[in-house]
């Protein structure tokens, strides 16, 4: 491994703590790479191998980008698009080849991750770790209490069954009703789907927080890339379902 650096210099390149921090957290048996233990004096190829602390993987690589988008509606979550429509990777400013983590409906609006990281985009995506995703709601009509409890206990849908993780109603005026909803999976137009058998039609819908991830001062089609503290805070939200 003739380009691999120490362990502990690996871990201050990326951000996340100061070298001698990092000697201290291997010390203590906190970092593993490619899940061995790490011992002071180790070497690691930060392009090709695999870095924990605390159990939680830490990119390493500095040629690894996450990025936040607030996604505008009328905007598609994808690379490219065979229609021309515009895509969520024409909006952020990166010289990377970055993808969409996820879906966001075309007509919905809100956050998402765009990324070149893999092993991130996976443990987001991948339902087995349960980081869940919240959104508010617009809707026409005034839903009752049991409307909305129908959507945690369950609501059968053409590809099988849906439901909220939680449901609640945050604001009425008039003959709309502002719904917040927290999800533990992205299928195709889901919270729509959901919200039309129970009824109720979407006039507006944004996702506001992806696990720990919120943003309330980006405007719609801004951006920014996460810290290395963000995406280990994203990461460890994840407690995979053994």
């Amino acid at each position: 491994m003739a380009d691999a650096i120490r362990v502990q210099k690996a871990l201050a390149n990326a951000g996340l703590m100061s070298r001698r921090a990092a000697e201290d957290a291997i010390r203590d048996g906190r970092v593993s790479v490619d899940g061995r233990k790490a011992k002071l004096g180790d070497r690691v190829d930060v392009s090709t191998q695999k870095v924990t602390l605390d159990d939680v993987p830490i990119p390493v690589n500095p040629d690894l980008e996450t990025h936040l988008l607030y996604k505008p509606a009328g905007v598609i979550a994808s690379a490219s698009d065979p229609q021309g429509r515009r895509t969520v990777v024409e909006l952020v400013a990166s010289q990377a080849r970055l993808y969409p983590v996820g879906r966001l409906d075309y007509d919905s609006e809100g956050l998402i991750l765009l990324t070149n990281d893999g092993d991130l985009a996976n443990r987001v995506t991948h339902p087995r770790y349960g980081i869940e995703k919240k959104y508010l709601a617009m809707v026409r009509g005034r839903p009752s209490r049991g409307d909305v409890r129908s959507l945690t206990k369950g609501i059968e849908l053409d590809d099988g069954p849906a439901r909220a993780i939680a449901a609640r109603i945050v604001d009425r005026k008039g003959d709309e009703t502002m719904i917040e909803l927290t999800m533990g999976e992205g299928r195709n137009r889901e919270v729509r789907r959901m919200f039309e058998t129970i009824g109720l039609e979407v006039i507006r819908l944004v996702r506001t927080a992806i696990g720990p991830i919120n943003d309330r001062s980006l405007k719609e089609g801004e951006s920014r890339r996460l810290s290395i503290g963000e995406i280990r805070d994203l990461l460890a939200a994840g407690s995979p379902d053994e």
